[in-house]
């Protein structure tokens, strides 16, 4: 079947439920950490429908990001099953189509969550039908691309945080900005650094072509670096819980050792393994609570 092709090319279902649930875990208990207010919050069965959620969605995000990037996809990864004709472009409209139902009778039981999936969805998918119709923005344009893809990974931590809200009874407060921002610097680290080389090929996207070499990893580097020094200004946790929130930047120090070594590209797995540790570490702060 071209979709179980697809799913298992470019969403391979272990991973990517690992990671989803880890996410939703994760930032839920972020929420918690940074509350002001001792918060009444456990994982219980709204913070698993979260991580199922989460897990169809991102395969729906990636579905469109194949779409987009069909043409570059077949030059620079011409394995990818979109690329190598696997699978159809109408093919991930359908299953965009059917996931989308998916979602929003998974969360029927909380309206306010379902609205908000429902806003993401629409926006994702307007964005790419706006790429595709106008080639606005550019996908080569990397910062303004990332700036028009921005609000769907924002609408989904807020997805999180209104069923944080109904898990704890809490109502929302300021914390919950400082959370998504360190959330959102630690996914920068992920973005730049995974687009970093030395020696890039004529036509790749990256980042070196606009900061250069010296610049990007500067920047890969900082913005972990930021993300930690909020959540330790901010983390409601004990004390001698901080170190929880200092683990993950073990990750891109150590990239940035070998990449400083003479590395053409920054270490492929560092930037993933820096997100998943950083989730972990956020449930460990919310749990500590």
């Amino acid at each position: 079947m071209r979709l179980a092709r697809f799913v298992r090319g470019s969403h391979p279902p272990v991973p990517s439920l690992a990671f989803a649930a880890l996410w939703a875990y994760g930032v839920t208990g972020l929420f918690a950490a940074l509350d002001p207010e001792p918060p009444a919050w456990r994982p219980g069965a709204g913070t698993a429908v979260a991580a199922a959620t989460l897990f169809v969605d991102l395969l729906l995000m990636r579905a469109l990001d194949d779409i987009r990037d069909l043409d570059y996809d077949r030059r620079f990864n011409p394995r990818r099953p979109l690329a190598a004709g696997a699978v159809r472009t109408r093919d991930l409209v359908v299953l965009y189509a059917a996931g989308t139902v998916v979602l929003l009778l998974l969360n029927a039981a909380w309206p306010w969550r379902a609205g908000i999936l429902l806003v993401q969805l629409g926006y994702a998918a307007g964005a790419i039908a706006v790429h595709r119709g106008w080639g606005r923005p550019s996908a080569d344009d990397l910062f303004r691309s990332l700036l028009v893809g921005l609000p769907a990974p924002l609408l989904l931590h807020l997805y999180l945080y209104a069923g944080y809200l109904d898990a704890s009874g809490r109502h929302p407060d300021w914390s919950a900005a400082v959370a998504i921002a360190v959330v959102v610097l630690a996914a920068g680290h992920a973005e730049l650094a995974g687009k970093l080389t030395r020696a890039p090929s004529a036509g790749e996207r990256t980042y070196v072509t606009t900061l250069g070499v010296s610049g990007t990893a500067a920047a890969s580097l900082a913005v972990p670096v930021l993300s930690a020094a909020l959540l330790v200004a901010w983390s409601q946790a004990p004390a001698g819980w901080t170190l929880a929130a200092l683990l993950p930047l073990g990750s891109p120090i150590a990239a940035a050792w070998a990449f400083a070594r003479g590395r053409t590209r920054w270490p492929p797995f560092a930037p993933a393994l820096y997100m998943l540790l950083s989730f972990a570490s956020y449930l460990a702060l919310g749990l500590a609570r």
